[in-house]
């Protein structure tokens, strides 16, 4: 008895060393995550808090949170049994944001002024329903068996797509919703949010305000090699500055999302690990450390705040879109970007028509082609904050093929080749994208000059 007593001790004190080492330090960002989570989905889209913990945040450890929804005060506190309780809170124009202790919530803050002007042409250039307009070269019913086979059959969660829009020579020609989504439900872009950060560096270059060859605008840089990173390096991904990009466990992109007060800095305080331009590394903090650098080409923050709507997201009619901010106003480039399945659609129309929106071009023709472009040592696969099929990830996929991505498979195919747009939305990345991609296009027939 004794013996066992021993071993059940000894058995005991390992589990206690291992949940300190192990569990507890990841608490914080466990109850964060599920804090902001629940804030956004709730008060950004209106989802229930049943609806957001069965599915949003239906996610290993993260479904270990409790979370507790404040209407009048429009915030949320989240803990797992009651240990390393988080904290976030709605503000209408920016959206939910993870806050510390510190953080003084009756301070007066800024946000965006919108313009929403109503427009009676049809989509995608106008309010108004599309025309409901049958095309002789295409196959529907193979279109809508593609489409079908990525959602799932009910009461299953497997591929857990949400929404697909299928948009063909600016023509919705199929769009489909999960139970309880529809074209108004606002869905969370994650990482496609950086697409659309680098599209601003894109804008300001065609208005003349920035060139993105020159050294970046960091002051901490000016007294080591990291003076010679230019906005161009960082757009590609390849500044040779050290970052870990990895969500599985406490690393740089972790304790940014979830612990920074200003996500900018978090990848401009890091070291050189490389030469520039030598060596491609995915990093979340570069993203935010651009919004960084986006902020500082403006005398106030209210024109910071303004310019991410003025000059793209309203101008293209994106009304529903809502970017995030930190605990210090910088807009979270890399990751928080809200949008309807529609509207993120109409983003990738823009990249379709090389900037050009509806007569109006917003960033030069070359800008397309410098995204979808590949970096070097990304093996095809990486541009400047776009995805690409150059090296062939999807063999059965036009080799132009370029895409915004985000966690958990949130998807805007662009193929310009085939003048054809595709987005899904969804909560698992693992679906076979290469044959549901070419069973879209082998449903356009061509036989027909429409």
């Amino acid at each position: 008895m004794k013996k066992f007593l021993k071993i059940f001790v000894v058995v005991v004190l390992i589990l206690l060393v291992y949940l300190r080492i192990e569990i507890y330090p990841k608490l914080d960002l466990i109850s964060g995550f599920s804090a902001k989570s629940v804030a956004s989905a709730h008060f950004i889209d209106g989802r229930s808090l049943e609806t957001i913990q069965q599915n949003d945040n239906d996610i290993d450890k993260v479904d270990w949170a409790t979370n507790k929804i404040d209407e009048k005060n429009r915030a949320v506190v989240s803990s797992v049994h009651g240990i390393k309780q988080r904290k976030a809170i709605f503000r209408k124009g920016l959206g939910a944001t993870l806050i510390d202790d510190d953080f003084d919530i009756s301070k007066p803050y800024e946000v965006p002024n919108r313009t929403a002007a109503k427009s009676n042409l049809p989509f995608p250039y106008g309010d108004e329903e599309p025309k409901d307009t049958i095309l002789a070269n295409i196959d529907y019913t193979r279109l809508h068996s593609a489409i079908d086979a990525v959602f799932d059959p009910k009461g299953t969660k497997d591929k857990r797509t949400r929404s697909v829009i299928v948009i063909y020579k600016d023509r919705i020609i199929a769009e489909k919703y999960a139970d309880g989504f529809n074209k108004n439900s606002l869905i969370l872009g994650w990482s496609m949010t950086k697409s659309l950060t680098a599209t601003y560096f894109g804008i300001l270059q065609k208005q003349g305000k920035i060139d993105i060859m020159k050294p970046a605008p960091v002051p901490e840089w000016q007294k080591d090699s990291r003076r010679n990173i230019t906005i161009n390096d960082l757009l590609h991904m390849n500044s040779g500055l050290e970052w870990e990009e990895d969500y599985t466990k406490i690393s740089d992109v972790t304790k940014m999302l979830f612990q920074a007060k200003d996500m900018t800095e978090c990848q401009a305080q890091k070291k050189a690990v490389f030469k520039p331009n030598t060596h491609w590394n995915y990093s979340s903090g570069t993203t935010n450390l651009l919004s960084g650098i986006l902020r500082k080409q403006f005398k106030t923050h209210q024109e910071y705040l303004d310019f991410w709507y003025s000059s793209l997201l309203d101008k293209i009619g994106m009304h529903s879109a809502l970017i995030e901010t930190d605990m210090k106003g910088n807009f979270v480039g890399s990751s928080y970007g809200w949008a309807t399945t529609r509207d993120w659609a109409k983003f990738g129309l823009l990249y379709l028509h090389q900037g050009n929106w509806n007569g109006e071009q917003l960033f030069d023709k070359s800008w397309a082609k410098y995204v979808a472009t590949p970096t070097r040592g990304s093996d095809g696969k990486y541009g400047a904050h776009f995805w690409l099929n150059a090296g062939g990830k999807y063999p059965d996929v036009p080799r132009d093929l370029y895409h915004c991505s985000g966690y958990q498979g949130q998807m805007v195919f662009i193929i310009p080749s085939e003048d054809l747009v595709v987005v899904r939305m969804g909560l698992n990345e693992n679906l076979n994208y290469n044959l549901f991609l070419s069973e879209i296009i082998e449903s356009l027939k061509k036989n027909s000059d429409d």
